[in-house]
């Protein structure tokens, strides 16, 4: 369903990225000993974003050792995977998630402007499972290679931000939802 909320502030409480890439190039890149996380603590720990695979356990979050840079994903070429953020406040948050620099709601190029998000309730868990077609149906997201990739083959999507998840989060103040709710609208102080 669809609500209506009120940005606390113009500025996102955390912006956040992942880069993705096929399992050996991570590992080429990452060295034999890379710094391993099972979910990234976002808005000064208020928030927790993993990945999950289909079968939804937790994909290792990894980066070089002592380095300060994004994060890593090694995926499996076809297999599926979900976005999982779980609110450990008794905040309310607007969550904004791209995927190969498209928005999960609507498909189309994601700027910190976007109204709509998926709204993420105090103390609750919100599982992304793809692309958003219709209010009951979502396009999985998939590990490919960068030709088959959904932001390739669609006129919205840029090859160049292929292999990027992203996330920006916005504090909110809204009565009266849920988890599985959309905010198809924000006012910003």
């Amino acid at each position: 369903r669809d609500v209506s909320a009120r940005r606390i502030s113009a500025q996102p409480d955390d912006i956040a990225s992942l880069s993705y890439n096929e399992a050996s190039t991570v590992h080429g890149l990452l060295g034999a000993d890379p710094e391993q996380r099972l979910n990234l603590p976002l808005a000064d720990g208020r928030v927790e974003w993993s990945v999950l695979d289909e079968d939804y356990h937790p994909i290792p979050l990894q980066r070089t050792r002592g380095d300060s840079g994004v994060f890593h994903l090694a995926g499996v070429e076809g297999s599926s995977y979900m976005l999982r953020f779980r609110n450990l406040s008794d905040f309310s948050y607007q969550v904004i998630a791209t995927v190969d620099g498209l928005d999960v709601i609507g498909g189309q190029p994601s700027t910190l402007h976007n109204n709509g998000g998926y709204m993420l309730g105090p103390q609750q868990w919100l599982t992304i499972r793809g692309f958003r077609k219709s209010n009951q149906e979502e396009a999985s997201f998939r590990f490919s290679m960068p030709g088959s990739a959904y932001a390739a083959n669609t006129e919205a999507g840029d090859v160049l931000n292929i292999g990027v998840i992203g996330v920006t989060l916005f504090k909110v103040q809204v009565r009266g939802t849920r988890a599985t709710d959309r905010i198809s609208r924000t006012h910003t102080p």
